[in-house]
């Protein structure tokens, strides 16, 4: 599975590498990135990332 973030709707909140560290971090331009792609034992955090992004800006893809 993989994991987007889209920069034109991130606030740079930091909720998703809060909740999924592995598969989200913060850039130096103050917003989310993917940083890898969602494994089996991640799945459940990068779905609670996303459904907890406050601007919709995650998407995951099989």
């Amino acid at each position: 599975m993989k994991a987007f973030v889209d920069p034109d709707l991130c606030i740079g909140c930091g909720l998703c590498p809060d909740v999924c560290g592995e598969v989200f971090e913060m850039g130096d331009d103050g917003l989310a990135h993917a940083i890898a792609e969602v494994s089996e034992e991640n799945e459940g955090d990068a779905v609670e990332a996303r459904d907890g992004c406050p601007v919709s800006a995650i998407s995951l893809e099989d």
